[in-house]
């Protein structure tokens, strides 16, 4: 079979090739702003038009600062406007990362878990712990918060006491007055994407003052700015303590009257911790906070512990598939300072997680419809009671899981093997309750956060 070809038809493709130059200035911005930085500098090195518009710090860099956080902070209101955006971006960049949920490690005296989110021209982090007024609601407490000077630099507020109050005045750039806040300054360390470190910025006063131009007396310099400028390095960062202390080591070693040097220089770090407002806290990212559809239990769940009080589960997958639940237990409460080494035991454990997909059968029937259900006591939906097994709270589907400590603490399994092993029953609406054989309870979880947004918050005050 012959083609016939109408030649009128034809397209001439040389005529529908555009030049990137021939494009609008607003479209070109749009285009680059999908660039990163090493692209937007390769990309001004293929022609000497495009380097004003690379370099063009209101047009560019605000447009690509735009598109990535525009929907999730005022762009224009950092640092009360007076920045770069090419400062904005890489800072931005920095601490994207650092949205979502955090656990404390070490010793702590505070809540374990802290979520941080955008403000309108800062970042802040909450301290986020279960409310003790009987329902499944979550107390949502600021106490950090970081952003930027007028001048570019990096602010970083600590409020050891959680003050809801501080974050309204924190968002007003004019009301904040630090001097007034009892605020402690600090500094955020990043180490990678899942490890930070916050410790206090015992230079930030010596560095106000020299700003002020307060830092020099009589032509001298103020021992504290000096200080300052030792530890200053880049922006909310701190120095590598042990490359300084091995330098003051052998520097006193090979100086004269290196023993006095030694000596004042002990006494001046002595003074600069006893000034000290606050400890060195760490603390490492929850990466699967929330399920999925291939993960469908994985994340953080809010539900009843032992103690009827509601407390926060941790469920992860690992590699090879099986999943493992621990409590995120707030070290305040005395069970879980008593019992620290066997909170870090799961709860429960499964090495394949296979639903028990519908039909349901007879016997797995009972073993659900015997039981109670445990939720907090003031809790809309709460009765103590049997729920059905269809509906949208139904059942869905049930998996079998594992109670037994026995991988690590062989001695503490029973002789009846049942008792080290319990069920999963997930609901309709996503969420699960579990229970083990051993006894005729059901705890059913709820979500911590949807969408990126804590739910159920409720006042601290309250």
């Amino acid at each position: 079979m012959t083609t016939i070809k109408d030649p009128s038809l034809a397209i001439d493709e040389s005529a529908c090739a555009i030049d990137f130059s021939d494009f609008p200035e607003d479209v070109q911005l749009c285009i680059l702003s999908f660039l990163t930085p090493p692209e937007v500098a390769s990309f001004a090195c293929t022609s000497k038009r495009f380097v004003s518009l690379c370099k063009s710090d209101g047009k560019l860099w605000f447009n690509m600062c735009d598109r990535r956080w525009g929907s999730k902070t005022h762009i224009k209101k950092w640092g009360n406007g007076k920045i770069t955006y090419r400062n904005l971006y890489q800072t931005l960049s920095d601490w994207e990362n650092l949205i979502g949920f955090w656990r404390q490690g070490g010793v702590a005296i505070s809540p374990l878990l802290i979520f941080f989110e955008w403000g309108p021209s800062f970042v802040t982090g909450f301290r986020v712990s279960p409310a003790k007024d009987g329902t499944y609601g979550v107390v949502k407490a600021p106490f950090l918060w970081m952003s930027l000077s007028p001048e570019g630099q990096v602010v970083n507020f600590l409020d050891p006491e959680g003050r809801p109050q501080i974050l309204e005045d924190f968002a007003d750039s004019d009301r904040f007055k630090f001097p007034e806040s009892k605020l402690v300054p600090v500094n955020v360390r990043l180490v990678g994407k899942t490890y930070f470190v916050v410790e206090e910025d015992t230079s930030f006063g010596a560095r106000r003052r020299l700003s002020s131009g307060s830092g020099h007396v009589n032509g001298l310099v103020d021992e504290d700015v000096i200080g300052a400028a030792e530890s200053s390095g880049s922006p909310g960062t701190s120095p590598d303590q042990a490359v300084v202390e091995i330098y003051q080591y052998f520097a006193n070693r090979t100086s004269p009257g290196a023993d006095r040097s030694s000596r004042r220089q002990r006494r001046k770090e002595k003074e600069r911790k006893a000034r000290r407002k606050l400890e060195p806290q760490h603390y490492v990212k929850i990466v699967d906070c929330s399920p999925t559809a291939a993960r469908p239990l994985q994340g953080l769940w809010k539900g009843i512990y032992d103690d009827m009080a509601l407390g926060f589960y941790l469920v992860a997958y690992d590699n090879m598939g099986g999943i493992s639940c621990q409590k995120i237990c707030n070290p305040s409460e005395n069970l879980c300072h008593l019992m620290r080494f066997i909170s870090k035991q799961p709860v429960f454990w499964a090495a394949n997680p296979t639903f028990i997909e519908s039909p349901i059968s007879l016997e797995e029937e009972n073993l659900y419809t015997s039981r109670v259900h445990l939720r907090p006591s003031a809790a809309e939906d709460h009765t103590h009671q049997h729920l059905p097994l269809t509906g949208n709270e139904g059942v869905s589907r049930i998996l079998r899981i594992n109670f037994s400590h026995d991988l690590a603490l062989p001695d503490w399994v029973g002789p009846n093997p049942l008792h080290a092993h319990g069920r999963i029953w997930q609901y309709g609406d996503g969420t699960f309750g579990f229970g083990s054989l051993q006894d005729s309870f059901i705890r059913d979880l709820k979500h911590v956060a949807k969408n990126g947004c804590l739910l159920d918050t409720v006042d601290p005050l309250s």
